[in-house]
């Protein structure tokens, strides 16, 4: 029963704010609109203060309130997580008020609402990379701004992302057996980033790749593969002197160079044998 009356008593309230924001919608009283507004937003209903800004922006347009305004009205939609919206609001502002003290927070913003809208990784990074270049072009363009390590941090991060999705875009095909197609993956997610504290871990996956490709070619190209493998191991060799991952890729240029040396010894003596 207790249940059933505070279901009653909520549905009463929603109603009653409903139709007392309706007629503050409809009220002429532009001032007072505006008054509302900016309370609405004080009290973070910003839906609400988001509806009154945009239906009294033709009365505010060129005075003074129309940049703290504007500034609002992009954050209104900011705090209810429409981040594609936000993005072209801020990016307006800072356009429509280049001498703004706020024009450098809300170039950061519009870069951080991409970052916002950045996907999981396995889907589509686009708006990862736009968030890379943004909060680039943020720090070229801000270079004394408090929040350059921020935006230096948001870069990181996006960094990551980029490489765990290429990673495992190069994982996928090892796992399916396409093991030369893994080899040049990985081979790229080595290259591109060569920073990384997997790099060593992405150059080992690139030897396991062409061994198992070697291993697994006609005997004919087997030569040229397995010289491939150590040609891998002395490049990671020289590369990552210090790797724990060392032992490791010994063992497959030892394979390799032992499979060369014993193929070597076949054809030599199959041309005895003639």
């Amino acid at each position: 029963m207790n249940r059933i009356l505070s279901i009653l008593l909520a549905s009463s309230l929603l109603i009653s704010c409903a139709s007392k924001f309706s007629k503050v919608l409809k009220n002429k009283d532009y001032e007072y609109k505006y008054k509302m507004a900016e309370q609405y937003y004080a009290k973070k209903d910003y839906s609400k203060a988001q509806v009154l800004f945009e239906d009294i922006f033709p009365y505010v347009k060129g005075t003074t309130r129309y940049e703290d305004m504007y500034y609002k009205f992009a954050y209104s939609y900011y705090y209810q997580r429409d981040y594609l919206n936000a993005e072209n609001l801020f990016k307006s502002f800072v356009e429509n008020f280049p001498t703004s003290p706020k024009n450098e927070e809300c170039d950061y913003m519009r870069a951080y609402c991409y970052f916002k809208q950045s996907p999981k990784v396995d889907l589509d990074q686009t708006n990862t990379n736009k968030t890379m270049q943004l909060m680039q072009a943020f720090i070229n363009s801000h270079p004394g701004s408090k929040r350059i390590q921020d935006a230096t941090d948001i870069i990181d991060l996006c960094r990551e992302k980029l490489e765990a999705k290429e990673y495992k875009g190069a994982q996928l095909y090892y796992n399916l057996g396409f093991y030369k197609a893994a080899a040049i993956a990985f081979g790229t997610v080595s290259d591109n980033f060569p920073d990384s504290k997997k790099a060593d871990e992405y150059k080992l996956q690139v030897i396991r790749a062409y061994y198992r490709y070697a291993e697994m070619s006609y005997e004919e190209k087997q030569k040229e593969r397995f010289e491939k493998v150590v040609s891998e191991c002395v490049e990671f060799s020289d590369r990552y002197a210090d790797s724990k991952l060392l032992d490791e890729v010994n063992k497959y240029k030892n394979l390799s160079t032992n499979f060369l040396k014993n193929q070597k010894n076949e054809q030599a003596k199959k041309a005895n044998e003639r």
